[in-house]
Protein backbone atom coordinates (compact mmCIF):
# COMPACT_ATOMS: atom_id res chain seq x y z
CA UNK A 1 0.00 0.00 0.00
CA UNK A 2 1.49 3.35 -1.43
CA UNK A 3 1.67 6.23 1.70
CA UNK A 4 0.05 8.95 1.29
CA UNK A 5 1.93 12.49 0.64
CA UNK A 6 0.84 15.66 1.90
CA UNK A 7 1.34 18.96 0.76
CA UNK A 8 2.69 20.75 4.04
CA UNK A 9 2.60 24.34 2.08
CA UNK A 10 -1.35 23.81 2.02
CA UNK A 11 -1.33 22.10 5.23
CA UNK A 12 0.94 25.24 6.85
CA UNK A 13 -1.95 27.59 5.18
CA UNK A 14 -5.04 25.83 6.06
CA UNK A 15 -7.08 28.25 8.47
CA UNK A 16 -7.32 25.64 11.33
CA UNK A 17 -4.16 24.85 10.94
CA UNK A 18 -3.10 28.10 11.51
CA UNK A 19 -5.75 28.75 14.74
CA UNK A 20 -4.39 25.53 16.12
CA UNK A 21 -0.73 27.09 15.69
CA UNK A 22 -1.81 30.51 17.02
CA UNK A 23 -3.38 28.93 20.48
CA UNK A 24 -0.73 26.37 21.13
CA UNK A 25 2.04 29.04 20.76
CA UNK A 26 -0.17 31.75 22.78
CA UNK A 27 -0.41 28.96 25.42
CA UNK A 28 2.92 27.79 25.52
CA UNK A 29 4.78 31.16 25.22
CA UNK A 30 2.73 32.56 27.81
CA UNK A 31 3.12 29.65 30.56
CA UNK A 32 6.79 29.93 29.41
CA UNK A 33 7.10 33.34 30.27
CA UNK A 34 5.08 32.63 33.95
CA UNK A 35 7.18 29.80 35.01
CA UNK A 36 10.95 31.37 33.83
CA UNK A 37 10.04 34.12 36.19
CA UNK A 38 8.51 32.07 38.93
CA UNK A 39 11.49 29.91 38.73
CA UNK A 40 14.18 32.22 38.64
CA UNK A 41 12.33 34.69 41.77
CA UNK A 42 13.86 31.92 44.18
CA UNK A 43 17.62 32.40 43.78
CA UNK A 44 16.80 36.60 43.38
CA UNK A 45 14.68 36.27 45.81
CA UNK A 46 17.17 34.67 48.30
CA UNK A 47 20.20 37.30 46.98
CA UNK A 48 17.80 40.09 47.47
CA UNK A 49 15.50 39.86 50.25
CA UNK A 50 16.86 36.96 52.41
CA UNK A 51 15.04 38.05 55.66
CA UNK A 52 11.94 36.99 53.48
CA UNK A 53 13.19 34.06 52.67
CA UNK A 54 14.31 33.00 56.68
CA UNK A 55 10.89 34.11 58.00
CA UNK A 56 9.97 30.96 60.35
CA UNK A 57 6.41 29.68 59.00
CA UNK A 58 6.43 26.27 61.09
CA UNK A 59 9.13 24.96 63.23
CA UNK A 60 12.20 24.98 61.27
CA UNK A 61 10.16 25.44 58.45
CA UNK A 62 10.92 28.69 56.72
CA UNK A 63 9.26 30.82 53.47
CA UNK A 64 12.33 29.74 51.57
CA UNK A 65 11.65 26.23 52.04
CA UNK A 66 8.06 26.54 50.83
CA UNK A 67 8.76 28.67 47.79
CA UNK A 68 11.16 26.00 46.54
CA UNK A 69 8.81 23.24 47.30
CA UNK A 70 6.08 25.07 45.67
CA UNK A 71 7.66 24.93 42.20
CA UNK A 72 7.27 21.40 42.59
CA UNK A 73 3.44 21.92 42.82
CA UNK A 74 3.34 24.88 39.99
CA UNK A 75 4.89 22.64 37.90
CA UNK A 76 2.27 20.04 38.20
CA UNK A 77 -0.39 22.15 38.16
CA UNK A 78 0.80 23.67 34.85
CA UNK A 79 1.31 19.98 33.29
CA UNK A 80 -2.10 19.30 34.12
CA UNK A 81 -3.28 22.57 32.76
CA UNK A 82 -1.77 22.15 29.60
CA UNK A 83 -3.11 18.02 29.10
CA UNK A 84 -6.48 19.67 29.82
CA UNK A 85 -6.29 22.60 27.46
CA UNK A 86 -4.82 19.89 24.91
CA UNK A 87 -7.35 17.33 25.31
CA UNK A 88 -10.43 20.53 24.57
CA UNK A 89 -8.92 22.43 22.44
CA UNK A 90 -5.58 21.48 20.82
CA UNK A 91 -7.14 17.59 19.96
CA UNK A 92 -9.74 18.64 18.83
CA UNK A 93 -8.41 21.65 16.53
CA UNK A 94 -6.16 18.35 15.07
CA UNK A 95 -8.92 16.01 14.49
CA UNK A 96 -10.76 18.75 12.70
CA UNK A 97 -7.61 19.49 10.71
CA UNK A 98 -6.90 16.23 10.24
CA UNK A 99 -10.47 14.91 8.89
CA UNK A 100 -10.34 17.70 6.78
CA UNK A 101 -7.11 16.68 4.68
CA UNK A 102 -8.73 12.87 4.50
Amino acid sequence: MAEKTYDWSAIAKNPKFIELHRKKSTFLIGWWVFSTVFYFLLPIGSAYAPGLFKIKILGRINFGYLFALSQFFVSWGIAMYYAHVANKDFDRLTRELVDELK
